[in-house]
């Protein structure tokens, strides 16, 4: 891999400034120009946007991203020059993309999916044929490569996303990615330290607060982290012990293989432990594994560790690790055919609850598992209509949220309710998270942070367990790149944590000196 030796700033466009503490630019690297158009449609103004395309395509395609950027310019994107065509091949593709990112600076690339969905998924066929060009999960996996080598070569962090191809481009990202943005990324670890894990291009970094409470903070630490695709699960048990989970890609002679992987964290600011195989339902062929959603797990109330995937035949694989280590065979749940979209928390009885969106749909089906008989079964009419993007899992409230499909508006449900609850919060897009336990004006309550319009959170509440009494919603006016973080702090009290346009987290702590739920000015950590 080149390090910028000889390098050149292209024609047209300013050379960037990696350490400049500004809102770092977009790159969006495609394999073509058309290619680059939805991607550039689905952006909401904001950073600098530049665009780098490993090759001119068909006849007609750079006018017609021409026309596409004036567009984007008019609607109030800032767009960097004129679009850069690589026009190169192998490995110097990753050696011109690393010295496009060292000229620009940015913090975050943009690209599409690097393992494409395939044909026969449905069919009892052994081999599958990508349905989308092979060049554009060659431009993707570059990116990640190019990008990987930059932050590492310069420290700068750099943050990517990788939609989906032919999805809308009006529809949001968390409705599109092939990996999810972060949340529940703020944790509490059992000395009262808070500690932020976010996934970057070259691996996971990590923030630590100081002393319980803060203000000060120590990091970014960049931990020791394999190469996983970009999306990063965090889950924190009763134990207080943070386990990341992602997916790594393990490169063959005749493609990529994704496998589950996970790494656990034990006190706070301690080094990680390893990262170990949690493996993949369809191993024994790569054309199979590759298609592999992204992990998610909860932890039972007996300490067992269940973690779940959308398998090639988009039904739901699932495996178990019990608190000794052991881990059981992959078990698929041949139900309904699921999206790449699921939340699971523990359920009152000690078990665990699963709520997957079905493929295609807005409509929902719930999985319990029984720890006495350590069996699944499958409900298929819950009352759950889901923006696709939007479910998360409420742990504090053996609950699941989603934006209810023929509204927007936020709703929880409970398995066994007849119906959901409505959070109001209409406006904005994606998940919500929370916490409960929160201490306002004398009592309990549960606080949510939700990104809302143009990507600038806001945070409601409501009391512990009655959500049925309202929430009021008020905008924190700090945009995030990811879903907003909530966790109560050493002091007990509330914190908001959000990720800036610079790559940089802030936070701001509930107020203590006022009555209601008022938070103190952002700081960066």
């Amino acid at each position: 891999m080149a390090r910028g030796s000889g390098r050149r700033t292209r024609a047209g466009r300013p050379a960037g400034d990696a350490h400049s503490g500004a809102a770092g630019p977009l790159v969006l690297v495609v394999a073509t120009p058309a290619d680059a158009i939805p991607l550039l449609s689905a952006e909401p103004p904001g950073a600098p946007i530049a665009v780098t395309c490993l090759d001119r395509g068909a006849a007609g395609e750079l006018e017609a991203l021409g026309r596409a950027l004036a567009v984007a310019r008019d609607h109030g994107h800032r767009i960097m020059g004129e679009p850069y065509v690589v026009d190169a091949r192998g490995d110097e593709v990753e050696d011109l993309l690393f010295d496009e990112f060292l000229d620009i600076g940015p913090t975050r690339i943009g690209t599409l999916d690097p393992d494409p969905v395939s044909t026969a998924v449905e069919g009892g066929e052994r081999k599958f044929a990508v349905v989308e060009p092979p060049a554009r999960g060659r431009a993707a996996r570059a990116a990640l490569r190019a990008a990987r080598a930059y932050q590492e070569y310069t420290g700068k962090p750099v943050f990517v996303d990788c939609r989906r191809a032919g999805t809308d481009p009006r529809a949001p990202f968390e409705a599109a990615s092939r990996y999810p943005r972060q949340s529940n990324w703020l944790t509490l670890g059992r000395d009262g330290r808070l500690s932020v894990h976010l996934l970057s291009a070259a691996g996971v970094l990590r923030w630590t607060e100081s002393v319980p409470g803060g203000p000060g903070w120590d990091g970014p630490e960049l931990l020791e982290t394999p190469e996983l695709m970009p999306g990063l699960t965090v889950l924190q048990g009763a134990d207080g012990y943070v386990r990341l989970f992602g997916l790594r890609r393990a490169e063959r002679q005749d493609g990529g293989e994704l496998e589950v992987v996970t790494a656990v964290q034990y006190q706070s600011g301690r080094p990680l432990g390893p990262w170990n195989p949690v493996g993949n339902p369809n191993a024994r062929e790569w054309e199979r594994a590759r298609q592999v959603g992204f992990p998610v797990a909860a932890l039972d109330a007996a300490g067992t560790l269940h973690v779940f995937v959308r398998n090639i035949g988009r039904s739901i694989s699932t495996r178990r690790q019990d608190t000794a280590g052991r881990w059981t065979a992959w078990e698929h749940l041949r139900g309904r055919r699921v999206a790449d979209e699921m939340a699971v928390f523990p359920g009152w009885d000690g078990g665990v609850e699963l709520v997957a969106r079905r493929r295609d749909s807005v409509e929902a089906v719930h999985w319990h598992f029984d720890p006495a008989s350590r069996s699944w079964t499958e409900n298929r009419t819950i009352p759950v209509s889901a923006v696709p993007g939007s479910i998360a899992a409420a742990p504090e409230a053996a609950a699941v949220r989603f934006r209810y499909a023929a509204t927007n508006e936020l709703c929880v449900w409970q398995p066994g309710a007849h119906a959901p609850i409505s959070l109001g919060g209409a406006d904005g897009s994606g998940p919500v998270t929370g916490v409960a336990g929160a201490g306002i004006q004398g009592w309990s309550c549960t606080v949510m942070a939700r990104p809302g319009r143009d990507g600038v959170p806001a945070v409601g509440a409501h009391a512990d367990g009655r959500p049925d009494t309202g929430v009021w919603w008020s905008p924190t006016g700090e945009r995030s790149l990811v879903a907003p973080a909530v966790a109560l702090d050493g002091l007990g009290r509330v914190a908001v944590a959000t990720l800036g346009s610079d790559g940089v987290p802030r936070i701001a702590r509930q107020r203590e000196d006022v009555a209601g739920l008022e938070f103190g000015p952002w700081q960066a950590i």
